[in-house]
Order: structure tokens, then sequence, then C-alpha cells
């Protein structure tokens, strides 16, 4: 059975479902979310918004802040662009019923909050859980909209494209693929099924899953990503992977981020003897960008052999702790940590992915009726390394003319839909009975991508790691083709596929820049180095 709908959107974090809200004005949304709708990296944003609103603000000084951040490889129109549209989509999001602190009454008057970067106040917050505040409002939305169809605990398996020619005399025009929609795994009868869409959208977050040690919850494999390139889609900028200096280092805990926030209202950073250790590797100290305190505290620890540093903020009133950040004060007092009297242990991990599919102002990708939104895509607006809350800022504006770009392509697309679409093939295959395979080369894939293609790199560790990439990927695709399809088999093809990008791109470059270090190439080269590195799949 082929189900047909005007736009399908496969993710339903803050781009996915932003882009849906909106496009259901216009057509038939149909939403492919693998798990439970909420199940997103959005639901776990903690920090917040960045946009202009302050006083003591202004657009100019978000985008200096941003371009500074990316170390010289932002696209300064996309910047503009998105800082510019900010403070109006952060707007809709209060029309829509998101709460977020308020310093006074007026209905934009928003407590702001300082993280890594920012030169002033320009967080837009709902205390540590912004995320979750924006998800909630969201899905209320998606889920009582008749337009929209939510389809959860659906895994899409690969996109389908089309390419069309044309015959002029003795001479044929070859087109560009086109996307007509996607294969898409129903976990609930196991079945593959097809979907036909004049419009698919890709908003399937990040892939930090492909590191063992990450902030990130289960489902961000890089699907969107490894889809897109499967499909011919050029993907940019894989080798920054933003690592999240300060991840909760608890045996029990998995995933848990402790905000940049904390340190944007005062805390400090100790080694194990309770010394502060940031001053020596930069003026800004805890204030400093991501990838900066990310290799200091990575410095630290391989200078001490320390299994982690200490964030401190217990010298900050207690009650004004607690109110703060709530989420983070109850879950570290679950693992006996009271953080208004005791210093958290924290780590780096992987955290988010700079990198993308690549798109232009309106989320296009290269390949036609297919666009790209939120930590799926590479825009240019982060460059070589995100500015703290940037991220949920980029989502809403980039979904906003997603969607106004979509809308206008819809019409002519939906009078050309008549294409036969083959089922999904399963000819020859078999239900598996070595799962080992697929537990086995997960966990290998993440420990050699942490210990060979992690906060710093080098030559010698990104050849060896693109060695054993190739043999683990082989292997891999000479199972897919043989096995039924699972939803682990399919994460499994999809981090592969990410961790190849990665190490590919950055073995290109040849320099240290933003998130990507490499011990033989210490220094800026802006003569050789100073554009995206794009890779594309050969056909």
């Amino acid at each position: 059975m082929i189900r047909k709908t005007d736009f399908l959107v496969i993710g339903s974090g803050i781009a996915g479902l932003s882009y849906a809200l909106k496009a259901a004005e216009h057509g038939h949304v149909t939403i492919i979310t693998k798990k439970n709708i909420q199940q997103s990296n959005t639901a776990l944003a903690q920090g917040g918004v960045a946009a202009v609103f302050g006083k003591q603000d202004s657009v100019d000084l978000h985008v200096a802040d941003t371009l500074k951040a990316g170390d010289g490889l932002c696209d300064p129109d996309v910047v503009k662009m998105v800082v510019e549209n900010g403070p109006e989509r952060v707007r809709e999001l209060v029309d829509l019923g998101a709460r977020f602190n308020m310093a006074g009454t007026g209905k934009f008057d928003f407590a702001m909050g300082r993280e890594g970067g920012h030169s002033v106040k320009r967080i837009i917050h709902a205390h540590d859980l912004t995320g979750r505040e924006i998800e909630d409002a969201l899905v209320a939305r998606a889920r009582e909209n008749d337009n929209i169809t939510i389809l959860e605990d659906h895994v899409a398996v690969n996109l389908i494209t089309f390419s069309s020619s044309v015959r002029s005399g003795i001479l044929v025009t070859q087109y560009e693929n086109f996307c007509c929609g996607a294969y898409v795994l129903n976990n609930t009868t196991g079945r593959v099924e097809t979907f036909h869409a004049a419009i698919t959208l890709l908003a399937t977050g990040g892939a930090s899953k492909v590191y063992l040690y990450t902030s990130n919850p289960d489902i961000a494999t890089g699907d969107g990503i490894a889809m897109a390139y499967r499909a011919g889609a050029s993907v940019a900028n894989m080798e920054f992977v933003q690592f999240h200096p300060t991840c909760l280092f608890h045996p029990k805990a998995k995933n848990f981020l402790i905000s940049e926030a904390v340190r944007g209202e005062g805390a400090v950073l100790l080694d194990a003897r309770g010394r502060r250790f940031m001053e020596n590797y930069t003026p800004d100290r805890e204030l400093a960008c991501r990838d900066v305190v990310a290799r200091a505290i990575d410095s630290e620890l391989k200078k001490t052999g320390a299994e982690s540093v200490f964030l401190d903020i217990s010298h900050k009133d207690p009650g004004f702790v607690r109110q703060r950040f709530p989420n983070i004060h109850a879950r570290c007092l679950e693992y006996g940590i009271d953080i208004t009297t005791d210093p958290i242990p924290v780590v780096p991990a992987a955290h988010y992915m700079c990198g993308g599919v690549a798109t232009d102002l309106n989320g296009k990708t290269d390949v036609q009726r297919l666009y790209a939104v939120g930590e799926t895509s590479c825009t240019g607006l982060h460059g070589a390394n995100r500015l703290a809350s940037n991220s949920l800022l980029e989502a809403l504006v980039y979904a906003h003319s997603a969607y106004l770009d979509s809308a206008r392509e819809l019409p002519a697309i939906k009078k050309n839909m008549d294409i036969n679409l083959a089922p999904w093939d399963e000819t020859d295959t078999t239900d598996s009975d070595e799962a080992i395979v697929v537990s086995h080369n997960w966990d290998e894939i993440r420990r050699l991508m942490w210990n060979y293609v992690g906060i710093v790199r080098s030559d010698k560790r990104l050849q060896r790691a693109a060695r054993r990439i190739k043999s683990i990927q082989d292997e891999i695709n000479e199972y897919y083709w043989d096995f039924t399809l699972t939803s682990d088999l399919v994460e499994l093809r999809n981090i592969v596929t990410v961790a190849k990008l990665v190490i590919q791109s950055a073995l290109q470059r040849k320099e240290s820049r933003g998130l990507h270090y490499n011990i033989g190439y210490p220094e800026r080269e802006d003569n050789r180095f100073l554009a995206p590195t794009v890779l594309k799949k050969r056909f």
C-alpha cells in the first residue's frame, strides 16, 4: 500500500513541529517519528533560545558573537538572516502557548540568561527545561490539528528519489534527482510502508550517538543525514562535532547535561584538587565558547589522570540555585549531589553536529523537493563551532523559511505526482538469528569514534578509524540486504554512514579550527581551508 501526503515531515522536534503547524495551512501533513512524539533533542534542551530582546543587546552584537564562535566559517548572510528573524519566531512560540521566565509584566518582557560566547544576556528560557516547554506547546497544537497525522514508532529507512529526463532530437537532458517520499518501517507491524509525498522535510535531529559518551538521547543516530547522503544530497562540515564541556559524570547517570546556563550564572570549573584552571587557557575562563572549554577540560583530565573535573555553583544563594535550575538540582539529588553545597563532577560529551545536509537560505537541499532543517542541516549559521542556544533559534527560523518556500512550490508539484513508486522489496530476506552482529558493531563504532575521532585528533588515528569503519560498513551492508529490517539495523546502518562522513571530512581539513583540532596541524590555515567541507555520494 502507498500512503500519499502533501508534506512528509520526518522528525518531531522543534524544527519539524514548527514546520508542520504552518504547512498544515496549505495541505495535509504526515509526521513520522521513530519513538514517542516528544522524544527528541528539543525536549532535552535545558538552556534556551538566543534572541535579541534585551535593551543592552542588538542584532549587530548577536551577529558578531555568532561569527566569533564560528571561527571564520559562518556564512554572514545566513547569520544576519537568522538573528534578524529570531525575535518574531520567539513571539510565535509565546502565541502558541510556550511560557518562558519573565522579568516583568509585558508579554515579551523576558528574563534573560547568559551563556558562553555571548557578550550580553540574551538567552530566553523556561527555568532549565526550555526545550520541554517548547516541545509540549508544539505537540499540543499538532495533536489538535485535523490536517496533521502523527505516526509514532515509525522509522524512516530510505528516501525515494526519481530522475526525470527530456528528449530533444537526439539529445537527452538529465535533470537532478527529486525526492518523492520515503520508505518507512512501521515498528508496530514490522512492515516497511511506502509514503509518497509532494514535499519531504528532514528534521531528524543530530547524530551524537555515533560517540560512546554523549548528552543525546538514543534516537540521535543521524538518520536524516545518512538518508540524504545516500539519496545524493550534499553534506557539509561533518568534522565539526560539538562536545559539550559539562555532562554529569556518575556511574548511574546516562546522557544528563549540566546546562551551560549554570556557568552563565557564575559557576566555576575546578580540578580534582579544587583549583580553578580555565584562566590558564583563556581570558574568558568559564564563559569561553564550548570548543575552548571542552579542550581545556580534556587537557586537564589527560594531564592529571582524573576521571572528571568539577563544576561548582555552591557559592551562590541556595534559594536562587534551586529556583533557577530546578531540574538539574532535582536530578543531581537523585545521585547524592546537592548542587547548592557540592561541586558537580562533569566531563565533556558529544552534544551537537554543526555539520549536516547542506541547504540554502530556504532549507532546500540539492535534491529537489527535499528540505532539511534543525540539527539535521548545515545552513552556514554555526560555522566551525555553534554559539550556545543558537540551535533552537536556527530551527525556528529555518522551519519558517522552509515552510514559505515549500508552500509556494506545492501547487506545481501536485500537478505532476503521477509517479509509480515501487513497494519495498523484501525478496529473499529472512529474520535474523544473529542479533549479536548488530550490537557488537554498534558498540565498536561508538568506541572507535570516541577514541580516534574525538575532541583531539591526529591523521594517524583518523586513518586507522577510516580503515576500520570501511570494514564495518561492508559487513553491515551485507547483513542489511540479507535480513528483514529492524529499527536497530536501520540505526546501525545510519551511524556507520555518519561515522564515515565525519572521518572523511576530518581527514580533508588539514588545520585546527573551532571544534576540529588536529595535533599535526595546530593552527588555522585561512589561505587553504576557509570554506565548508562538502561531501557528495558518487553513483
